[in-house]
């Protein structure tokens, strides 16, 4: 029988509600190239990690922003493992989850190459959608949903109950990205695709043009450009802003886009303006590349700290940074004080979860 979730466990609402499927992600870094046909390549590095909608998940927990996940998790072993690091490790409220024993993990396996990565996946047709895993959908000041040409009446329902929803764009195998799937827009409150997607969407040459396009459809249009950083336009207020890219040494690029959107929810909830929204997404998503994974490589709040101590440091001492440091000024007063725990991050085996620190 289906769920019926009316709140988190402990009676008090979710600040995010994300629904979609979680994969298990195994990531090699480190290529010195591509295999080719007949080929064998040695990698320097490797990492598992919960994937897909956990990419969020976790990286919008781990900036204090209390999560509630949607998903059909299998009882094999892959399952088991993203379970326990959801529920037991990344405080994910997996209510709205359930198991099930006849269908195996979701797996994607991410080559990190040249700064980007190339992605293999292997699964089957997911055995229940958020309709029937939720009945009554859990109370929650934001939700996320990815496009598909799938109907999502769920939305609808949080968009009614004055549920902020946050959509992205999937990458859209088919190559029509058909503008039905843009429907679902007319109940969310922000979209944050990234320039290609936005783009192939909007039938636009720039992300300049995209963003204009999509500022027509949904409040708050957010276009990601990756290492050349975002741009956003409120169509409510007529505010826009632009963050120009943050340098670091990137090692894997899996799931930054995630940790993009949990870091503009995080800004969203905490009130903050919308050019502080979308530097804040930005520099989370540029801290996320320097680690494995899409999830574990998520910042927490000592990660963000520590950039921010280094970035004022190197200013004092007078390099150029002082832009950086006035842009970033308003994490004097978003950092929590007191003792911040350290994140996990992914490692090559599945199975000692134990080790975890």
């Amino acid at each position: 029988m289906p769920a019926t979730v009316d709140s988190a466990v402990d009676g008090q609402p979710l600040d995010l509600f994300a629904a979609g499927i979680v994969y298990l992600d195994i990531i090699f870094t480190g290529l010195p190239a591509l295999p080719a046909p007949g080929t064998e390549v040695w990698t320097l590095g490797m990492g598992s990690s919960p994937g897909g909608i956990a990419n969020l998940a976790v990286a919008a927990s781990r900036l204090g922003v209390r999560t509630g996940l949607s998903s059909p998790i299998s009882s094999d072993a892959y399952g088991d493992f993203c379970w326990q690091i959801l529920c037991g490790e990344e405080n994910v409220d997996l209510t709205a989850s359930r198991r099930f024993d006849d269908w195996h993990s979701p797996v994607t396996v991410s080559l990190a190459y040249e700064r980007d990565r190339s992605m293999i996946t292997h699964g089957h047709p997911a055995p229940a959608t958020v309709e029937g895993l939720v009945g009554d959908l859990p109370a929650a000041r934001t939700a996320y949903v990815s496009l598909g040409l799938e109907p999502m009446p769920w939305v609808r329902r949080a968009h009614a109950a004055g549920t902020l929803v946050f959509a992205d764009a999937g990458w859209d195998a088919t190559g029509t990205w058909s503008a039905e799937a843009l429907s679902v827009l007319d109940h969310c409150h922000a979209f944050v695709p990234n320039a290609v997607e936005a783009m192939r969407y909007t039938h636009t040459d720039t992300p300049e043009a995209a963003l204009r396009a999509l500022a027509e459809r949904v409040p708050v249009a957010v276009v990601t450009c990756g290492p050349a950083g975002a741009l956003a336009l409120d169509a409510g207020t007529g505010e826009q802003a632009s963050v120009p890219g943050i340098p670091v040494e990137a090692l894997d690029p899996t799931g930054a886009g995630d940790v993009f959107g949990a870091g503009f929810i995080a800004g969203t909830l905490a009130g903050w303006p919308l050019a502080d929204r979308l530097a804040f997404a930005n520099l989370v998503a540029a801290l996320s590349v320097q680690h494995f994974g899409g999830s574990l490589s998520a910042p927490g709040w000592g990660d963000i700290g520590d950039w921010w101590r280094a970035t004022k440091d190197r200013t004092r001492a007078g390099t150029p940074d002082a832009e950086m440091a006035r842009r970033y000024a308003f994490l004097d007063d978003a950092i929590p004080t007191g003792e911040i725990r350290t994140v996990r991050r992914a490692t090559a085996t599945i199975a000692k979860l134990s080790d975890a620190q």
